[in-house]
C-alpha cells in the first residue's frame, strides 16, 4: 500500500484524475510562457536554470496535459527563497514532501484550481536528479521507439490508476530504470 501523506484542505483525488491526452503542440509554448513568469519572480536566485522535462517536453507524446520545469540554483541553502516567489505565481508548494532531495509545486490543483496546469521540481544544481531527468527527457527524444512504448505504459497505468497519483508514478519507475540503464554516462 503506498504511503499516505497529508493532503490540503478540501483536495479531493477523486476529482483529481490521471488523464493521457494526445500531444499537444502548444506545450512547448506554455511551457517558455511559464519559464518567463519564473525567470522574472526568481530573478535574484544564484546560477539560476530553469528546463521543461517531463513527457510534455518530447515533441509527439501523449501525457498529462501538465507541463514539467525543474529549476535549480546554485546550492540548497536558497531553496527557502524560492518558496514564496513561486506561490506568488499561483502555485500550491508541498512543505511536507517526504522527497528530501526536491521541493515540489504544483499550480491549479484542487482545491486552488479546477486542475493541474503545471508541476515545478527544485532539485539540486547539476545534481543526480537533475541529470537524470534530462539524460531520460534526451533518450526518449532521440529514440521515438522508446517514446511509443513509453506511452503505451502511461495509458494502461493511467486506466489502472485513475485517481491513484502515487501508484501511478511508482508504476512507471521500472520501466525508468530500465532505459537510464541504457543511457550512457
Amino acid at each position: 500500500m503506498p504511503p499516505q501523506y497529508n493532503v490540503p484542505p478540501g483536495y479531493d483525488p477523486q476529482k483529481d484524475k490521471i488523464e493521457i491526452v494526445e500531444y499537444d503542440p502548444n506545450w512547448p509554448i506554455l511551457y517558455l510562457r511559464e519559464e518567463a513568469l519564473l525567470r522574472q519572480a526568481l530573478h535574484a536566485a544564484p546560477q539560476l536554470a530553469i528546463e521543461h522535462f517531463g513527457s510534455t517536453s518530447i515533441q509527439g507524446l501523449a501525457a498529462k496535459p501538465i507541463i514539467d520545469i525543474m529549476i535549480s540554483v546554485v546550492t540548497r541553502d536558497y531553496w527557502a527563497h524560492l518558496i514564496e516567489p513561486i506561490k506568488g505565481l499561483g502555485y500550491a508548494f508541498w512543505d511536507e514532501n517526504p522527497k528530501k532531495d526536491e521541493m515540489f509545486f504544483v499550480k491549479g490543483m484542487l482545491p486552488f484550481g479546477k486542475r493541474r496546469t503545471h508541476h515545478v521540481h527544485v532539485y539540486d544544481f547539476q545534481g543526480l536528479r537533475w541529470k537524470k531527468e534530462l539524460a531520460f527527457r534526451g533518450y526518449l527524444r532521440s529514440h521515438p521507439e522508446v517514446a511509443q512504448r513509453y506511452e503505451i505504459l502511461k495509458r494502461e497505468l493511467a486506466a489502472k490508476f485513475t485517481f491513484d497519483r502515487e501508484a501511478y508514478t511508482e508504476a512507471k519507475t521500472e520501466f525508468i530504470q530500465n532505459i537510464a540503464k541504457q543511457i550512457p554516462d
